[in-house]
């Protein structure tokens, strides 16, 4: 019997591409062969579609010297109609070949461009089965202000926000962070200051006091025309990992992990994943059996919430009063070393086992 063909989908335009690329570095040393076959195609960051290297320590994460998909003057040709499965590549000089059937894609996209849902309702109209969140979860969790919306109406508690447009920051500065540090009076500092749709912790500031409002925003505008000034909440910072069920069964939720802070003032970038000191990623997290009860139940209800699909990440303060849910994350970082991974880890499966595990989710899902 033929192995199923999984492409490995890698890269992309957003900040985050590198992210994705020592993902890619990780799914690709560690996926099964025995039960598949592996394309693996990257996006650079102009988004070209090129056919890569299946070569994992390529896309090792190395903080010293970030792994990214250059153009090596390859291109996808995906299948030209619906219902064709046929993949194509042209080579630098022209040449065309043929790939093959594919029987499903493995999109680890970070951010815009691939974790929004553009690339999932691309996939959708040429037919193409595909691992994690469809079109709506995809675009919902992608947008912090829809995802809020959404988790309100479910009854899932969220963190206070107001959010901004470019237009609120524009013109003179001092007058326009009156306005907006007006607007957020009601909302206790500290502020987390972040774009309304990037991940990774990009463009992310915690404010302390109203005079370092201006620079949070200029900050996390680079990012995003879309900001949100959202109330700092006082609690453990908990994580759970959501896969969806299958054969008909609910979704399924891991042990709880804990983001332990030791010496940041929050879980930014560097933190999680360039190794900086101060941060500790822990899982199990140590917890009575009621608190974990209460976020894995929490963490089904926003998967719900948002429609999910494939898998997400559900981020918590867990605090005196309970969980409250500070996102969903559609594609969470998957590195060996990421939180929902080793969610999954301590709750019974490899981390091959867990590609796997979307891999056939998608297949039956078709």
């Amino acid at each position: 019997m033929d192995k199923p063909v999984v492409v490995v989908l890698f890269g992309g335009r957003s900040s985050e591409h590198s992210i994705s690329s020592a993902t890619a570095g990780g799914v690709l040393r560690a996926i099964n062969r025995d039960r598949f076959r592996v394309i693996p195609v990257g996006i650079t960051p102009s988004g070209a579609f090129v056919l890569e290297d299946d070569a994992p320590e390529k896309f090792a994460l190395d903080p010293e010297r970030m792994p990214r998909v250059e153009d090596n003057g390859t291109r996808i040709i995906w299948p030209e109609a619906a219902g064709s499965s046929t993949l194509r590549v042209r080579r630098a000089d022209g040449r065309e070949e043929d790939l093959g059937h594919v029987d499903v894609v493995l999109p680890i996209l970070h951010g815009p461009h691939g974790e929004d849902g553009t690339i999932q309702g691309f996939l959708d109209t040429v037919e193409l089965p595909y691992a994690g969140g469809g079109v709506l979860d995809s675009a919902l969790c992608m947008d912090k202000h829809f995802m809020k919306i959404a988790l309100q109406a479910a009854g899932v508690p969220v963190a206070p926000w107001i959010t901004l447009r470019a237009a609120d920051w524009s013109g003179d500065r001092s007058a326009a962070a009156a306005r907006i540090a007006e607007r957020a009076a009601g909302l206790e500092l500290p502020w987390f200051v972040k774009p309304a749709r990037a991940g990774s912790s990009v463009g992310v500031s915690k404010v302390d006091t109203v005079d370092e409002l201006a620079e949070a925003l200029d900050i996390a505008f680079a990012e995003d025309d879309k900001v949100l000034v959202e109330q700092g909440l006082h609690g453990r910072e908990i994580e759970v990992g959501v896969l969806e069920g299958r054969g008909g069964e609910p979704a399924r939720s891991s042990l709880p992990g804990e983001i332990v802070l030791t010496g940041r003032s929050f879980y930014d970038f560097e933190g999680k994943y360039l190794g900086g000191d101060g941060v500790e990623v822990v899982c199990p997290a140590a917890m009575s059996d009621d608190d974990a009860a209460a976020c894995r139940e929490m963490a089904l209800r926003a998967f719900d919430a948002v429609d999910g699909q494939g898998l997400a990440r559900v981020d918590f303060f867990l605090t005196d009063a309970g969980p409250v849910v500070n996102e969903l994350n559609t594609m969470p970082g998957f590195t060996p070393v990421s939180m929902f991974p080793k969610c999954w880890i301590a709750t019974g499966m490899t981390y091959a086992e867990l590609i796997s595990e979307l891999i056939d989710t998608a297949l039956e899902r078709g």
